[in-house]
């Protein structure tokens, strides 16, 4: 099985914190959102895909909350590619305490390479795909 890599590491701030005293729903997007760039991005490499026009759309996203996170718990994401089709990847990112390893969120969503002038998905390149495929928990290529 392909080990997660780490996405994203960060603190639930106390101004991220809602009326009970728990990290607000806004923020877990947020503190994900990031997460996800990293994951995208070890897919796409250096080639600057933006600037050749091509992009990432988000088609889904879900978020299963598990445990609460309280002002000062220091957050690490870890994410892996979960399923890899012909235009788009589906990743998992499993938030955790960094000190206790306790699971506060696991996230799953679905991005579309995208060209950002046609509004149209396209294909990942081979070379995308090579590394999308290092990322890949084992099994699970469309």
């Amino acid at each position: 099985m392909t080990e997660p890599l780490v996405t994203f590491v960060g603190v639930a701030h106390p101004w991220m914190c809602d009326t009970m005293g728990h990290m607000n729903v806004r923020h877990y997007a947020a503190m994900f959102d990031d997460a996800s760039f990293h994951i995208l991005g070890h897919i796409a490499g250096l080639e600057g895909h933006e600037a050749n026009g091509i992009g990432w759309a988000d088609v889904r996203t879900e978020i299963d909350y598990k445990h609460e996170t309280r002002a000062g718990t220091l957050i690490t994401v870890r994410s892996n590619l979960v399923k890899l089709g012909r235009t788009s990847v589906t990743f998992e990112q499993v938030m955790s305490g960094t000190l206790d390893s306790v699971v506060h969120a696991i996230s799953r969503t679905t991005s579309v390479r995208f060209d950002l002038a046609a509004r149209a998905a396209v294909p990942l390149d081979a070379a995308m795909r090579v590394r999308a495929e290092k990322l890949l928990v084992s099994g699970n290529q469309a």
